[in-house]
């Protein structure tokens, strides 16, 4: 895609979501909007710039969609549809979210906030040394709201109990290429939120007058507004390494990255809000609240990096990830 049109669609997918997201739109209406902006057909053809604008748009309008369950469904190989949600790993992890054993599939795991409308969802098993990819219907799931720090966020605690159906075989590598993919998406939804933090507090720091002057002239404030630009520079640039390099690794590190970055953004930012940071009354909390959810969506970053050491202490050899 030419600068030129990445630069209109990226404007475009912005005020598409903004205004929704003004007029109160639920998740269903994002991904109407989305829908009518040709999503399906921007993540087929062009799955980078897709992902990339798409959630870096939620994350910076606070905004709940199904975006997410497309992108893993593609990875699998599967043609995306508005009903059909997918159960992701169980929350902080990235193990499969189900299995087939004595004829039954049996899984738990989290899904976003298509699952409440969903007419199917996509669960992927183990079954022996073979993964499968089996389709259950809503009704013979249990699907209970998360109700937790940020409800806003949609997210659905799920628990599949249903017989065995004939499934499709899935391949190993098309479930890490969706892992990957998942966390490419969900650390560039974190970048988009962690930018709005930084601005909502330098514009804070900027009107905010104390002792006769702006208290953005302060160098205490502005060492924490610098530290918080340097974090989410890092994060966006971790990202794109991760898609210039498409493979399982960089994109678990663009994943722990962002985990990092955002609870160093958001210390950073809420200092320099003072008090008016730890209320309801300013819209920070919103973005702190939905970045603290998302984290935990395809391993925190605590998870990550502890598995990581893991297999490099293993290994004893560090991979070249980047080509510099």
């Amino acid at each position: 895609m030419e600068a030129a049109e990445r630069s209109l669609l990226r404007s475009t997918v912005e005020t598409a979501i903004g205004d929704a997201t003004a007029s109160g739109a639920t998740c269903e209406g994002i991904d109407n909007v989305l829908a009518g902006l040709g999503w399906p057909e921007m993540l087929a053809a062009e799955p980078r710039d897709a992902i990339e604008i798409v959630f870096g748009a939620l994350g910076s309008h606070n905004a709940a969609a199904g975006a997410l369950d497309d992108v893993l469904v593609s990875a699998f190989g599967v043609e995306p549809q508005a009903d059909v949600a997918v159960v992701l790993p169980p929350f902080g992890g990235w193990d499969l979210p189900g299995r087939v054993h004595d004829g039954r599939v049996r899984g738990a795991g989290v899904a976003t906030a298509r699952a409440a409308s969903a007419r199917e969802l996509l669960v992927v098993c183990a079954a022996g040394s073979e993964l499968r990819i089996v389709t259950v219907a809503s009704s013979e799931t249990e699907i209970t709201a998360v109700h937790g720090i940020d409800p806003d966020c949609g997210l659905h605690l799920v628990r599949v109990d249903a017989p065995e159906a004939d499934a499709p075989l899935l391949d190993r590598v098309a479930w890490d290429s969706a892992v990957a993919s998942g966390r490419r998406a969900i650390a560039r939804q974190i970048a988009g939120a962690s930018r709005v933090m930084l601005e909502l507090a330098r514009t804070h720091a900027v009107e905010r007058i104390q002792f006769g002057r702006p208290v953005a002239g302060f160098q205490a404030v502005r060492h924490r507004l610098a530290d918080a630009l340097v974090a989410v520079e890092v994060l966006d640039a971790s990202v794109e390494a991760a898609w210039d390099e498409p493979s399982p690794q960089p994109a678990a590190l663009a994943k722990a990255v962002a985990g990092r970055s955002t609870r160093t953004v958001a210390a950073h930012c809420q200092q320099v809000l003072a008090g008016v940071g730890f209320t309801t009354d300013h819209p920070f909390h919103r973005y702190l609240k939905r970045t603290m959810a998302l984290e935990g969506l395809f391993g925190s970053a605590d998870e990550i990096v502890l598995d990581v050491g893991r297999a490099l202490l293993a290994g004893r050899h560090v991979p070249t990830l980047l080509e510099l």
